[in-house]
């Protein structure tokens, strides 16, 4: 690997764990030697509708975040999604290293918050309200006033439906693989998902034999990314979000016309979810300041492809560093 990366190599984190309570709330830090850069994780109890929400925060120690950013998960992973540790793929990492604080959030019933009794009750409508819950948070903890907002997937969904409601918080808003129509007419009859290893990797490129094409999606990558569905994700999923996006594909799901914050659209040209003509209409509909980014070669995971995870981060951040005045 070439510049700042060229020493990196496969990560193995060396951490001390420290529980200490403060403000009202346990604080887990894990001081991670890599990179050269120890990184923080803090958790930030929170409840909504019965629930407790695992939220989270992730900084470079010893530096004070100059923004704060939320990465919002689709109904495939939760949250550690973002965080696949191994080289430079992490974008939370990445993010932090920008100064930002970067928070993640798991929807009710997914990850590392609590279980729900029925699995369609977390739909797009209850988790953009779980977002919102979360975006309070950051702003009583921070004292920053407007944060950055990111979703992913079905995460799209539930953000651009939170961007649409509560926008008062969101300094900007990025869809990335945005789902903005159903994905056609499935029935979606079990209220939970039975999560297994081929649901883990359905989303990863194939190769002629049909097995991950590797040219594009590194074995490793694929490994870890399975690894942390099995511990975090568990058995089971709501199919509230599932049962979502399985309507027709002339159905709308997000309403962009209604988000007034400057809004990045971001995705591969292989991702099977985006129609170009959709995808194209869409930017047309969002404010000034929004931006459309299509990576040439990227699927639905292309934050975690080989040949295009730098480009993707790359991207993203070109974006949020842009200075443009919000509503």
């Amino acid at each position: 690997m070439n510049g700042q990366f060229s020493s990196l190599r496969k990560t193995t984190l060396c951490v001390l764990l420290c529980v200490a309570f403060s403000i009202g709330y346990a604080k887990i830090v894990l001081a991670a030697s890599n990179e050269e850069i120890t990184y923080c994780y803090a958790e930030y109890p929170l409840e909504r509708a019965g629930v407790a929400l695992h939220l989270d925060r992730v900084v470079v120690d010893g530096v004070e975040p100059r923004k704060n950013i939320l990465l919002v998960h689709g109904v495939t992973y939760s949250s550690h999604e973002f965080d696949v540790d191994y080289r430079d793929y992490s974008l939370v990492r990445r993010l932090a290293r920008e100064g930002y604080g970067v928070w993640r959030l798991d929807v009710a019933g997914f990850g590392r918050s609590g279980d729900v009794k029925d699995g369609f009750v977390p739909n797009s409508d209850y988790a953009a309200e779980d977002i919102n819950a979360a975006v309070e948070t950051i702003v009583a903890e921070t004292g920053q006033d407007k944060i950055d907002v990111l979703g992913w997937s079905w995460g799209t969904i539930t953000v651009g439906r939170f961007v649409a409601a509560w926008p008062e918080h969101v300094r900007k808003a990025v869809l990335y693989a945005p789902v903005l129509y159903g994905v056609g007419e499935f029935e979606v009859a079990e209220p939970f998902h039975h999560n297994t290893w081929e649901h883990s990797v359905e989303d990863f490129q194939r190769a002629p034999d049909g097995s991950i094409d590797e040219s594009i999606a590194d074995p490793v990558v694929v490994a870890v990314l399975s690894s942390n569905s099995w511990r975090y994700d568990r058995e089971t999923s709501p199919n509230g979000g599932r049962r979502d996006v399985c309507v027709s594909e002339e159905t709308p799901l997000v309403d962009v016309a209604k988000i007034f914050v400057p809004t990045l659209l971001i995705c591969g040209d292989k991702d099977p979810y985006i129609k170009s003509d959709r995808i194209d209409a869409a930017i047309k509909e969002l404010p000034e300041g929004s931006a459309l980014e299509v990576i040439k070669g990227g699927s639905h995971v292309v934050m975690l492809e080989k040949p295009y995870y730098r480009d993707f981060q790359e991207r993203l951040i070109q974006f949020l560093n842009c200075d443009v005045a919000t509503p």
